[in-house]
């Protein structure tokens, strides 16, 4: 399958005014991300699911170089794709590694079904269905913010299938709804969704994300999510965006993190304030959650063989802040547990 490629800006002959209006409006994508750019070839694993026929949009690639014949599986997270991982796919590839990279149901280049009963269970299985079919017995799995607690419950489901688990500034290290925030219901994240534009998703990544902080080549992940926002398929995605919010706030990991049984690494962005429900919660609430210096050290004392690794300073995208700072650390785990193996 040819790769995604990106809508051309309006011609330049257009007045200078203009294009300033069409870059404020942004691009437009399918429901299934159609024309967005991913770095690498995206296929399609079809199967059935719910009493659906879906299909699973993923990247598969191959070890460049000296293959040391382990495969990995990248997780993205909420707001995020397969393709955001594209500096990872490389180092990981470069580094020997088969590297799998699925968009989950619901989300980017996969189905956006009309009824779906969302779980992290039910994505672990589909994940589990894709990797079979590829002949993957056993993986490293790299989970990041909602990835991460996908990672988790699919470590957790299919434990000897996971050799190693690398858990990004997961979302999950806390129980939002136990430690007071607000329920909001579907319909009311649905009413959220339908409004998504891109001033707000950069408003939000940067303040909650960055810590105020902003790079020019974060706008790309900007436009692909406001692209399928206000695409042809834009209620099918608000819909399913708003079925996954309820199922991150009512289906917390946080009390199985004790149970994990492979080595596990916390690679933590300190700068990170992400806290799903958090602009609900009343000021006491508020000032209690989404602390990820605290979080990511309370989380490591609960996992029986965890490591630690924290980016002073640094905000929810570690791998997508400071590649090459994060990839360094990534990839000296990986060798060390490797050893130990």
């Amino acid at each position: 399958m040819p790769q995604r490629r990106s809508r051309w800006l309006p011609s330049l002959m257009l007045t200078a005014a203009l294009p300033v209006i069409a870059y404020a409006e942004g691009p437009e994508y399918g429901p299934q991300l159609q024309g967005f750019e991913y770095p690498y070839t995206v296929k399609h694993f079809d199967f059935q699911s719910q009493g659906k026929t879906l299909q699973m949009g993923y990247m598969d690639v191959a070890a460049n170089g000296k293959a040391n014949g382990r495969s990995i599986v990248l997780l993205h997270g909420k707001n995020f794709c397969g393709a955001t991982w594209d500096t990872s796919i490389k180092t990981l590839s470069d580094a020997g590694y088969r590297v799998i990279a699925p968009d989950q149901i619901g989300f980017c280049t996969s189905s956006k079904p009309d009824n779906y009963q969302y779980s992290f269970q039910q994505l672990a299985t589909n994940t589990q269905q894709l990797l079979k079919a590829l002949g993957i017995q056993k993986a490293t799995l790299l989970g990041h913010s909602t990835g991460g607690m996908l990672a988790t419950r699919y470590a957790l489901l299919y434990p000897d299938q996971v050799e190693q688990l690398a858990l990004v500034n997961p979302i999950g290290l806390e129980d939002w709804k136990a430690l007071g925030v607000p329920y909001r219901t579907v319909d009311q994240w649905y009413e959220r969704e339908l409004k998504v534009t891109a001033k707000g998703i950069r408003d939000y990544e940067r303040s909650t994300y960055y810590d105020g902080r902003w790079k020019p080549e974060f706008d790309r992940w900007v436009d692909m999510l406001a692209g399928l926002s206000k695409g042809p398929g834009k209620t099918q995605v608000a819909w399913n965006s708003a079925l996954i919010y309820d199922m991150i706030f009512t289906q917390p990991v946080y009390y199985e993190f004790k149970d994990l049984k492979m080595p596990t690494l916390l690679l933590i962005g300190t700068s990170d304030t992400t806290a799903i429900g958090k602009d609900l919660a009343p000021p006491e609430v508020k000032a209690k959650i989404g602390h990820y210096p605290v979080l990511g050290k309370q989380v490591a004392k609960l996992i029986p063989q965890s490591t630690l690794v924290e980016f002073p300073g640094m905000g929810h995208a570690p791998q997508m802040e400071e590649p090459a700072k994060f990839h360094q650390a990534l990839l000296a785990w990986l060798n060390k547990t490797d050893t130990l193996r």
